[in-house]
């Protein structure tokens, strides 16, 4: 069952100030209207057993339905937790340790990268460059949208590059990290990555709408990912560019129901041991998601630690074109949320309007750990 929120309420000169739900909601609705706002939002909130759907705006602007909770969307890099969910359940079962490093596992990769561990891995302090950020591989995207070479592939566009720093001193955010995680996984397992997640996270934590493409296609239904750039109109790039361009970085598709129960796997510990739960977060003050998440942000291995105003959760966020991602949830899982935006909407992107969707994500946590609604 899913309760759908009420409409928002403001408050005025007399009146009782609004609850942590409507001054969510009366966010969500300002920051649809805004002319380079998104078109839609989805949040949900849960704080007992049921979640509750807050919506506002377009899922899809043409047939001008509504974001809904069972509707998939492009996670983006919030699928560096489902590796780290994976990655930390294989370790707890003994299948990888996070000691465990490259060159053991993946000999064939770059030997200047033999001594990088799962943990560094995990955690971006590997010193491998992003190789999402060269200008080959930005070419290499632009000149085939729907069709994605094989994931180890993605790696040869820095292979030849220097580590950027000695590995384990310095944090420094990089989609290469979790594609060698993902290749780890398969050459430990001897099972294609996405087997792994169905096995391992969306199998025991109970996913029935999280998959991992490689196509350019969404699974039915689904919520259209937009580029806003008014006056233009909205323009649907939901299924434009493959999925395996960015695999087990950023390739997962979800639902925000999805999205919402896998955090609340997740952040409690519930894919791994109490021993690998504890390393997981021992978290580095300054690391940060990318986009930057509410509060103070600091990292752990596959996971952040955010600090708010209303008390402080773990989670991720992600991004990539027509989307922008946030899950977040309570140390033992208990209260969580979800945020789906269909428009990428980060500093760079948007920075007019990121701070507002920065706020959306503080105010779905003071939601979810609200004690008064």
């Amino acid at each position: 069952m899913v309760v759908v929120a009420s409409a928002p309420i403001t408050a005025g000169a007399g009146e009782r100030a609004p609850s942590a739900d409507e001054a969510l909601d009366t966010a969500l609705e300002k920051l649809v209207r805004r002319k380079d706002g998104p078109p839609g939002v989805a949040v949900v909130v849960q704080r007992d057993d049921e979640p509750r759907l807050h919506a506002a705006g377009l899922g899809d602007v043409e047939t001008e339905s509504p974001p809904v909770i069972d509707d998939h969307v492009r996670v983006a890099s919030v699928a560096k937790a489902f590796s780290g969910a994976a990655a930390l359940s294989a370790v707890a079962d003994g299948v990888l340790s996070l000691d465990d490093t490259i060159g053991a596992r993946l000999p064939d990769l770059p030997s200047a990268w033999s001594e990088v561990t799962l943990s560094q891995l995990l955690g971006h302090t590997s010193g491998i460059p992003d190789f999402s950020q060269t200008e080959a591989f930005q070419k290499a995207v632009r000149a085939s949208l729907e069709v994605a070479p094989p994931p180890a592939e993605l790696l040869s566009y820095v292979a030849n590059d220097p580590l950027e720093f000695e590995p384990g001193s310095e944090y420094r955010y990089s989609n290469s990290d979790n594609i060698v995680v993902g290749l780890m996984l398969e050459a430990v397992t001897g099972q294609p990555y996405a087997d792994v997640l169905q096995a391992r996270v969306a199998g025991p934590l109970g996913l029935t709408g999280t998959s991992l493409p490689n196509g350019v296609e969404i699974p039915d239904p689904f919520v259209r990912g937009y580029a806003v750039d008014p006056p233009d109109p909205p323009e649907d790039v939901s299924e434009v560019i493959a999925g395996g361009w960015s695999w087990a970085s950023g390739g997962v598709v979800a639902t925000p129901a999805d999205s919402n129960a896998f955090i609340r796997g997740y952040a409690s510990g519930a894919t791994t041991n109490e021993a690998t739960r504890d390393a997981q977060r021992q978290f580095r003050r300054g690391g940060k998601s990318e986009p930057l998440g509410p509060g103070r942000n600091s990292a752990g291995l596959a996971i952040f630690r955010y600090r708010t105003r209303c008390g402080t959760v773990y989670g991720h966020t992600g991004n990539t074109p027509g989307y922008t991602h946030f899950i977040a949830a309570t140390p033992d899982g208990q209260r969580s949320t979800s945020v789906a935006v269909n428009a990428q909407i980060t500093p760079n992107t948007n920075p007019k309007r990121f701070p507002e969707l920065r706020k959306v994500f503080e105010l779905a946590v003071c939601a979810a750990l609200a004690r008064d609604a």
